[in-house]
C-alpha cells in the first residue's frame, strides 16, 4: 500500500464522538456506493489474480487499482462509523437503485463521482443526498460537498436539521400511458441506434415533423454538458461558413435551480415532410415540450447517458416534457 492510500485510511481511524439524533427527522441513513475499477475487473475476470495477470500482461500497472479500491473502502467505512446511533444502516449498490423503494425516513448519502449523485438524484424523491468525495485527489466533486475528512461535521448539521441545500431543477418526460422518467442534466429522445429519429414536435401553437438525431433537453446541472456540446457544434459550423456567433450569456451556463429547460435537435433534416423551424427553445411548465414518435421501433427515451434504463418511445406514444415537479436537495 502507497503512502497516499495509507493516508487516506488514517483519515477515517478517528470517529467522532455520537451524534444527538432527532428521529422526527430521520430513522435511516441510506449509503449509496459504485463498485470499484477492481471490482469491476473482478466481475470481468473472476477473480483479483486473473485481472492483474491480464492486464500487467498488457503492460498496465495493477497498483493504481488496488489502491484506489483501498481508498474508496476505507471512505465507506469512515462514513459508516459517524452514522448516529439509532439509526438503522443500508448499504446498496447504484446498480440496485430502481428497485429500492425509499422512505420519507431516510437520509441519503452517495459516496463516489458526481455521476453517482445524478444517478440517486433521480430514484431518491425530495430526500436529501449528502454527497461524499472519497477521493479528492482524482475526484473532480463538482456536486460533492464534502470530503472523508468533513462526514462528522455533515452528518450531524444533517440529523440536527441545520443543514443547508442546495436545490437542483430536475427534468421529466412524461408519457400517455403514465410511465415517467426524471433526468438531472438530461433527457435524449430520439432512436436506439444510428438511424433518424422520426416524431412530431409541439410546443404552444406551434408543431411540426422533425427527422434528426434525436433531442437533448438539459437541465441547470446539465447545461454544462451535453447542451456546451451542442454549442460548440453549432457555433463551430457558422463561423466555417463565414458567420458570426454572439455567445449565450454565461456561455450558456445556468443555475442549477434555474426554472427552466433548455432543448436543442440534433442535426435536424429538411425535407417535403419533415422541417428544421423549431430546432432549439426554452421549455417550461407554461409551456412544454410535446412530442409524437413516429418510429415504428427502436425509439427511447432516456436520461443522463444511461441508454440501458429507458422508456420506449414508439409509433402511438406521446410525451410530455417538462420541468420535474420536484427539485433534487443537496446537502451544502
Amino acid at each position: 500500500m502507497n503512502a497516499q492510500a495509507q493516508s487516506a485510511i488514517k483519515r477515517g481511524e478517528h470517529a467522532p464522538p455520537a451524534i444527538q439524533v432527532n428521529k422526527a427527522l430521520y430513522e435511516n441513513v441510506v449509503i449509496i456506493t459504485r463498485k470499484t475499477e477492481l471490482e469491476e475487473l473482478t466481475d470481468r475476470f473472476n477473480t483479483v489474480a486473473q485481472a492483474r495477470f491480464y492486464l500487467e500482461h498488457a503492460g498496465q500497472d495493477f497498483g493504481p487499482i488496488e489502491q484506489g479500491h483501498e481508498i474508496y473502502r476505507s471512505a465507506l467505512e469512515r462514513v459508516r462509523k459517524v452514522v448516529p446511533r439509532g439509526l438503522k444502516t443500508h448499504v446498496i449498490e447504484r446498480g440496485y437503485l430502481p428497485q429500492y423503494s425509499f422512505q420519507e425516513s431516510d437520509l441519503v448519502i452517495t459516496i463516489g463521482p458526481d455521476g453517482l449523485v445524478v444517478n440517486a438524484a433521480k430514484y431518491v424523491g425530495e430526500q436529501p443526498i449528502l454527497a461524499i468525495n472519497p477521493d479528492p485527489l482524482h475526484i473532480d466533486g463538482i456536486l460533492l460537498a464534502y470530503t472523508v475528512s468533513r462526514i462528522g461535521q455533515a452528518m450531524t448539521a444533517a440529523v440536527s436539521g441545520e443543514a443547508r441545500f442546495n436545490h437542483v431543477s430536475m427534468a421529466e418526460a412524461r408519457l400517455d400511458n403514465g410511465q415517467t422518467m426524471l433526468a438531472f442534466n438530461d433527457l435524449f429522445v430520439g432512436a436506439r441506434s444510428h438511424v433518424s429519429a422520426r416524431y412530431h414536435l409541439a410546443q404552444g401553437d406551434a408543431g411540426e415533423e422533425h427527422s434528426s438525431s434525436g433531442i437533448i433537453v438539459s437541465t441547470g446541472a446539465g447545461s454544462t454538458g451535453w447542451l456546451q456540446s451542442v454549442y460548440a457544434g453549432a457555433a463551430g459550423v457558422i463561423q466555417a461558413l463565414g458567420g458570426q456567433v454572439t455567445p449565450p450569456p454565461n456561455a450558456g451556463r445556468l443555475p442549477w435551480d434555474t426554472d427552466h429547460l433548455m432543448f436543442a435537435v440534433r442535426e435536424p433534416f429538411p425535407s417535403k415532410i419533415s422541417k428544421t423551424n423549431k430546432v432549439f427553445g426554452v421549455v417550461t411548465n407554461e409551456e412544454p415540450l410535446t412530442l409524437t414518435s413516429h418510429m415504428a421501433g427502436n425509439g427511447v427515451i432516456f436520461s443522463d447517458g444511461i441508454e440501458n434504463d429507458y422508456l420506449e418511445f414508439n409509433a402511438g406514444s406521446t410525451a410530455t416534457i417538462t420541468l420535474a415537479k420536484h427539485k433534487a436537495r443537496l446537502v451544502a
